[in-house]
């Protein structure tokens, strides 16, 4: 059995608390009002290029008193634009540490959700290398409890207008928007909250019938535990590869409405399995190195290491694709998404890819630097940041505009959902023998040798 060591929880509850003051502070210092949020910009001043040029070009036209045959009505105009674009600039900064918020409770849920679908298919696929593994996933699914309410609660704050982040909640927006009323049947708040209920039961129901299974099939005399998790499992698959899609369009794409992507499932999809992989073999080495996990071998970590290297190159593959065929279609509302990124978020736009495809790619191509568990630690923590900056760059553009960066709200969130996955995590580790007893493929595992 595991033992949860109290340098790993005094560290894990570090985390939260420092997670929590950081979290309070990005909120508190929020501006509330119009005059507050135009203080701060210019305090900060403009730290991301020119974004602001054509404004401040509009600004001076304005200041110099030009006008038309109709100058009164466009001097009303001008001011109605004006407190618009005040107002669009508060509603930005307010959004931060919500944003800042969600993208980290997203990440690391995402993690979980990869690791269950690994673990589904290796169940349904009767995969013959990965048993001894997977007392390791059920421990990382374990997170997908809290974590999934804790994206819940978010959504559900959303829909209750504290915060700015999903524009088509607003009605007013969407009264003046030909596009969002057309997609309203879809984009409704009940409609939206009801399918997360649903995903999110989906996945969770899964897990725990899964792992139910899993403990009992210790302890039967025949393989009757395995089957359902079996059958269950090529069930799941087919409700994942719908719900993650649908969950991918509600929870990310529908901040940035007017935007779509046929690939955009796959996209996510791809993500949140390289993460989850990658955490399994991180989980995998720490144990390991705690003298945990003794007949996993070299190449198990080398076959996880391979995941990690192929996945990689396949999320880079859709997301090629997906840049490529937009950008040179050149459809005004397609190519704006990346026109936006490029041009606001150069440095976390191409140092994700980097981070996602480069590193992976130099790091991971050896297949002896797979066997190497360091290496593979330290590919890992790149690949991880690298897709936490994914999600920020499919968030952020969409809620704050130019108004980001990577301050205490951002470092903040994460440090609190790393210790409150660390925490869950390895809690759960505690619960039941790291290594299953009566899986029928548990001698092939610890066999295995690549």
């Amino acid at each position: 059995m595991y033992t949860f060591s109290n340098r790993l929880r005094i560290a894990s509850f570090i985390l939260m608390a420092v997670g929590v003051m950081g979290i309070g502070i990005g909120f508190v210092s929020a501006p509330s009002t119009v005059e507050e949020a135009k203080a701060k910009v210019a305090a900060h001043g403009d730290e991301h290029g020119d974004s602001h040029a054509v404004e401040e070009a509009h600004e001076e036209v304005v200041a110099h008193g030009e006008t038309n045959a109709h100058g009164e009505v466009l001097e009303h105009h001008e001011e109605g634009h004006d407190a618009s674009h005040d107002e669009h600039l508060l509603h930005q900064l307010q959004n931060r540490p919500w944003s800042a918020l969600y993208i980290a409770a997203f990440f690391f849920m995402m993690i979980a959700l990869g690791v269950l679908a690994f673990y589904a298919i290796q169940r349904a696929a009767q995969a013959g290398w990965s048993p001894l593994l997977f007392r390791v996933m059920e421990g990382i699914t374990a997170y997908l409890v809290p974590g999934g309410i804790i994206v819940f609660v978010l959504l559900v704050l959303s829909v209750m207008h504290m915060n700015h982040m999903f524009v088509w909640m607003d009605a007013d927006v969407v009264a003046h928007d030909k596009l969002l009323q057309g997609k309203a049947g879809y984009l409704d708040p009940t409609f939206f909250l009801i399918r997360a209920v649903i995903f999110l039961g989906g996945w969770i129901l899964y897990r725990e019938f899964s792992r139910k299974f899993s403990l009992a099939q210790d302890e039967s005399n025949d393989n009757s535990n395995f089957v359902k998790n079996f059958r269950i499992s090529a069930a799941f698959l087919v409700f994942y590869l719908i719900s993650e899609s649908m969950m991918s369009w509600d929870w990310i794409m529908s901040v940035d409405p007017h935007w779509f992507s046929t690939l955009f499932g796959w996209y996510v999809f791809a993500s949140m399995f390289v993460s989850g992989i990658t955490v399994i073999a991180m989980v995998t080495i720490y144990l390991k190195s705690k003298g945990y996990l003794e007949q996993v071998n070299d190449s198990h970590i080398h076959d996880l290491a391979k995941f990690m290297f192929g996945i990689s190159i396949f999320w880079t593959y859709l997301w090629f694709a997906q840049f490529m065929l937009i950008w040179y279609a050149n459809i005004p509302e397609e190519v704006t998404y990346f026109v936006t990124r490029i041009q606001d978020y150069r440095l976390p736009f191409f140092g994700m890819i980097a981070m996602n495809f480069v590193f992976p790619l130099l790091l991971l191509m050896n297949s002896d630097y797979k066997r190497i568990n360091w290496f593979v630690i330290m590919a890992g923590i790149v690949i991880l940041a690298g897709h936490y900056l994914d999600i920020f760059n499919m968030i952020m553009p969409a809620t704050v505009g130019d108004q980001w960066g990577i301050g205490i709200s951002e470092i903040s969130s994460v440090l609190f959902f790393a210790g409150l996955f660390i925490f869950w995590v390895f809690r759960a580790l505690t619960k039941a023998p790291l290594q299953p007893k009566r899986n029928p493929f548990i001698e092939e595992s610890k066999h295995f040798h690549y």
